[in-house]
């Protein structure tokens, strides 16, 4: 799956987080996380972010995750979110989202 458009989901409330989507110019995966707590937990927040991205397939896009203290149930979900978004996916693989 690949990033075609600008997508956003989430936003930047406390316990929330915003995630941008953006086409990528070099055809990479690349990906940013910026996180309140990201010496305690940022190494389950990239955990979290790569493993989603790999469950649905995505092999190019520029990926920015803000966070503000997201449980990581809230990061699946708004990566998910702005990745559909994103992609312009039609067709959900809805077993990819579990």
């Amino acid at each position: 799956m690949k990033i075609v458009k600008e997508a956003l989901a989430g936003t930047l409330e406390s316990s929330d987080l915003l995630v941008k989507v953006a086409p990528s110019p070099t055809d990479t995966l690349e990906v940013m996380v910026q996180s309140e707590v990201i010496r305690q937990f940022g190494e389950q927040i990239n955990k979290v972010v790569r493993e989603t991205l790999e469950k649905m397939g995505v092999t190019a896009g520029q990926i920015l995750v803000d966070d503000k203290g997201a449980l990581d149930c809230a990061i699946r979900a708004r990566l998910q979110a702005a990745v559909l978004r994103g992609a312009d996916c039609n067709k959900i693989e809805w077993s990819r989202l579990s």
